[in-house]
């Protein structure tokens, strides 16, 4: 009977974590760096590390659908909404990354995914999509801000968790 106890008390903890992560990356989607970019992956980039890749994959996710939407969807609802499970899952791959490689291997992965591949990734999308802005100027427009922003991300992701961790122990 203690096991089940102490499992739903478990989950009850984690979910509460979340939703406060959650809440944080509210707050980071308001603070705009450009456009739909913002500071809501660091709650998500942090959940990946504290709570586990796929509790971090879902507050990243949201994270940007709230970015997005404080936004007003600049680069349509079909890209965001590929945005959004891209975004999950670079979040998800940080964890699992920061598990067997530790530290700079998971953030540099996580920088160069959310930043240069995303951005790259995003020409021929904005171009089935049918975006007004679109193609290579899209990726010179965004490029440096989302790499800078993804590596901010990442850098107090891993400050908090680091910084917890000290704490804690």
């Amino acid at each position: 009977m203690k096991t089940t106890e102490n499992s739903y008390s478990n989950n009850i903890i984690r979910l509460t974590y979340c939703g406060m992560l959650i809440g944080l990356s509210a707050v980071g989607a308001m603070i705009k760096v450009s456009g739909s970019i913002a500071f809501d992956s660091m709650p998500g980039f942090f959940a990946a590390l504290f709570l586990g890749p796929v509790q971090g994959a879902i507050v990243a996710a949201l994270g940007h659908l709230l970015t997005a939407a404080t936004s007003g969807f600049p680069m349509t609802l079909p890209m965001h909404i590929f945005l959004i499970i891209e975004m999950g899952l670079i979040a998800y791959l940080f964890g699992v990354i920061y598990k067997k490689r530790g530290a700079i291997v998971s953030s540099v992965v996580a920088i160069v995914l959310n930043g240069p591949v995303g951005t790259l990734i995003a020409v021929p999308l904005s171009i089935i999509f049918g975006l007004p802005f679109n193609g290579w100027p899209l990726f010179s427009a965004l490029i440096v801000p989302l790499t800078l922003a993804s590596a901010a991300n990442v850098f107090l992701a891993m400050l908090v968790f680091k910084a917890l961790n000290k704490r804690m122990n």
